[in-house]
């Protein structure tokens, strides 16, 4: 029955499929009109939320930057190129400092005002400097700039998409890939590990908490592997992803960030190398929760959690969860784990569905997941119809299509309201609160 449930609640298979999709059209069409590179990243390509459910990430780099790891020479980049040489002497596991090797030819500003001098005359790249100057770059009129969080700039668009930038780096590390590759696995296949490896690995500008060398410090990501990886897990593990985000959101609620999706998202990709596929069947989602659980406990207990990429790097480390904290949710989960089936009943959208009527859910769901992939596809023909001046044609037919279907899925939710008696003043709100 809980599988049953989840569906219903959007976190099917083939919902993500679909937001993962439109999600790489657009990374593409960004990609494509524009110099740099736009990677969206987070639930949103890894499709498990909805439109506005929450902030959307995205990754930004710079193609005229690459980074190598230290005694790695086996690339000759073209001369233009900017080249920095990591360096990981003294800095946390998965933190590297960047040393300019080669200048290149191509001048950015937010590159080259972020260097600073290492004390031994060389010159090293700034990630405080780095993020700083991004976040003085002009905005269009619609768009709005908040205060920076950590290495990330949230900006909102027409007052409803919040987006989360944080502009990164490329970074050419074979050595770290290749211990990921060659450790024994029951998953994902060969081919997946390939693609994973081909996909490389980023900078971001964030030192170790509590170093010496933050501010000139850069960690290391694997955001593009990462959500290949996503893509390559079953609809079993999927679901047990979601449950896990579940159970942060509605039970643990952390407030400073000691126990994200991240987190998680590790757990699952550990639990799934560790054990054979034909494990993980409809009927055992319960038994892998509690596996999931677990191994979250006995990461809060022990404040050990090794990164599934570098296993040298505790997730755990300096993430600012105090004793009392600790305590709360060790107890808490273990009464979770201890309660069986039930332990689903904690879970807010879980218990709605179960308590619920399930005809007037599955018509409004239905509804909210065209009305979704609708937007999707809105955005990503936007660029389609912008001219070589940069002008937007709003004759477009497809466009006009798409925004006549909107209107009637949504005067069909409005009618359905006001026939249940609820109260429906403004238009635009239930259209974004449809995609919450």
């Amino acid at each position: 029955m809980h599988c049953t449930e989840l569906a219903r609640l959007r976190a099917g298979y083939h919902t993500g499929s679909k937001r993962r999709t439109q999600g790489e059209w657009q990374a593409v069409h960004c990609n494509g009109q524009w110099a740099e590179t736009n990677i969206i990243t987070g639930s949103k390509a890894e499709g498990l939320t909805s439109f506005l459910e929450i902030d959307r990430d995205e990754m930004f780099l710079l193609n005229s930057v690459i980074c190598q790891e230290d005694d790695v020479h086996t690339y000759i980049y073209p001369r233009e190129i900017k080249v920095l040489r990591s360096c990981n002497r003294m800095s946390y596991h998965g933190h590297c400092r960047l040393l300019l090797e080669r200048r290149g030819t191509m001048i950015h500003p937010n590159v080259d005002d972020a260097f600073c001098d290492d004390g031994y005359g060389r010159e090293i790249l700034s990630s405080d400097l780095y993020v700083n100057n991004w976040s003085n770059v002009h905005l269009s009129a619609k768009t709005v700039r908040h205060d920076h969080a950590g290495p990330s700039t949230p900006t909102t668009i027409l007052g409803a998409v919040h987006t989360d930038t944080v502009c990164a780096l490329r970074y050419h590390c074979p050595n770290i890939l290749s211990k990921w590759a060659t450790r024994p696995r029951h998953w994902p296949p060969p081919e997946v590990v390939q693609k994973v490896v081909s996909l490389g690995a980023f900078l971001t500008p964030v030192g170790f908490k509590g170093s010496e060398y933050q501010h000139v410090e850069w960690r290391v990501c694997f955001n593009a592997g990462e959500i290949e990886l996503v893509n390559n897990l079953n609809e079993i593990q999927i679901k047990l992803y979601v449950l896990l985000k579940m159970v942060k959101k509605d039970v643990l609620n952390p407030r400073k960030k000691e126990v994200s999706s991240y987190t998680l998202k590790n757990i699952v990709l550990w639990i799934t190398e560790n054990n054979p596929q034909s494990l993980f069947h409809e009927r055992s989602l319960l038994y892998w929760l509690h596996e999931g659980l677990d191994e979250l406990r006995c990461g809060l207990g022990t404040r050990e959690l090794p990164y599934y990429m570098i296993l040298d790097r505790n997730m755990m480390a300096a993430c600012g969860l105090e004793e009392a904290q600790q305590r709360t949710w060790i107890s808490t989960i273990s009464e979770m784990m201890y309660g069986g089936p039930r332990m689903l009943l904690r879970l807010t959208k879980i218990r709605q569905a179960l308590i619920g009527h399930p005809e007037p859910f599955q018509w409004y769901n239905r509804r909210r997941m065209e009305l979704e992939i609708l937007n999707l596809i809105e955005m990503n023909r936007m660029f389609g119809c912008i001219d070589e001046n940069g002008v937007f044609r709003d004759k477009d037919v497809t466009m006009q299509s798409l925004k006549r279907r909107r209107n009637e899925i949504l005067r069909e939710v409005i009618l359905m309201m006001i026939m249940e008696w609820s109260l429906v003043y403004n238009v635009d709100n239930v259209y974004e609160r449809i995609l919450v």
